[in-house]
């Protein structure tokens, strides 16, 4: 059997990608910059990096499909994303799933779009998952406002966002990877909710059992914050495009798709941030 090719396999979504492709059976590589990073899960490992061409033929060879994510700090998508798309195409790649971006296809300053229109064209399958704003987000780039300052930062004003779990997300894309019929595909991938960050600071302080307030930064506010952190100036940028959208009203489409993709209801954030609890508590007030 061919194998699956997924990149960021050590991120939230591309793990939970290759936790579930185990699961149902069919063989997948992750494709890692460190092969240790992975190795001692048991899964198949190749090392790949987007910026080093020469890594594409090996981790290609043998795959029929590929899970593609983008590397958040690979804004070039010219230099970085369109090589390995025409090496799969090279290699026989028969479809990529792609990970974009809810509303990407409107968004056009986010590199996402430009990833999906070097797809369109590239003569090889294609389908697209467009969920909206990762849960996981306030428990990795957001975590220390969270755990250790009682506060939610992010400059989106009190516009509504259709949460959802990154794991609902790697289960779709299990989903369109082992069933036919998805080439050509986008779907619009959303939680059954849409909340304010208030709304969803008010349910981290009831599952938590203490304070968490909604601080709304103002988007030059924010950017200092991350620039602060050691962020990169592209990420920071594309990041605060997408919380834009939430001021705007834009985040709040809920969908059907996921539900009729898995054939059940998606995450809740009350469910996400209850499974999160440790994760959000600062080790002293652990048990």
């Amino acid at each position: 059997m061919d194998s699956i090719l997924v990149t960021g396999a050590t991120g939230n979504v591309g793990a939970a990608v290759m936790r579930g492709l185990a699961a149902a059976g069919v063989p997948a590589r992750a494709a890692v910059r460190d092969v240790a990073d992975v190795r001692h899960a048991g899964h198949d490992a190749v090392r790949f990096d987007f910026a080093q061409p020469e890594t594409f033929a090996p981790a290609l060879a043998g795959v029929k499909q590929v899970f593609l994510m983008r590397p958040p700090a690979l804004s070039d998508t010219k230099r970085y994303i369109n090589p390995f798309i025409d090496a799969a195409r090279a290699a026989g790649v028969e479809q990529i799933v792609f990970l974009s971006l809810l509303g990407a296809e409107k968004i056009r300053v986010v590199p996402h779009r430009r990833v999906e229109q070097y797809l369109e064209t590239s003569g090889v399958g294609w389908t697209f998952l467009r969920p909206s704003f990762f849960m996981q987000n306030l428990t990795t780039t957001h975590l220390h406002e969270i755990r250790d300052d009682n506060r939610i930062a992010v400059p989106a004003g009190n516009g509504r966002t259709s949460f959802i779990d990154g794991d609902d997300v790697a289960a779709v894309a299990v989903t369109t990877l082992t069933t036919p019929g998805h080439g050509g595909h986008a779907y619009d991938l959303t939680g059954s909710e849409a909340l304010t960050y208030t709304q969803v600071a008010a349910e981290m302080t009831e599952v938590l059992g203490r304070r968490i307030t909604y601080t709304h930064p103002s988007l030059l506010t924010f950017a200092r914050g991350m620039h602060a952190q050691g962020q990169p100036t592209s990420f920071i940028v594309v990041t605060a495009a997408i919380y834009t959208t939430a001021r705007l009203g834009l985040a709040a489409t809920i969908t059907p798709a996921l539900a009729d993709l898995l054939g059940r209801a998606p995450t809740t954030m009350q469910q996400f941030i209850v499974s999160q609890r440790a994760t959000l508590t600062p080790t002293e007030l652990l048990p």
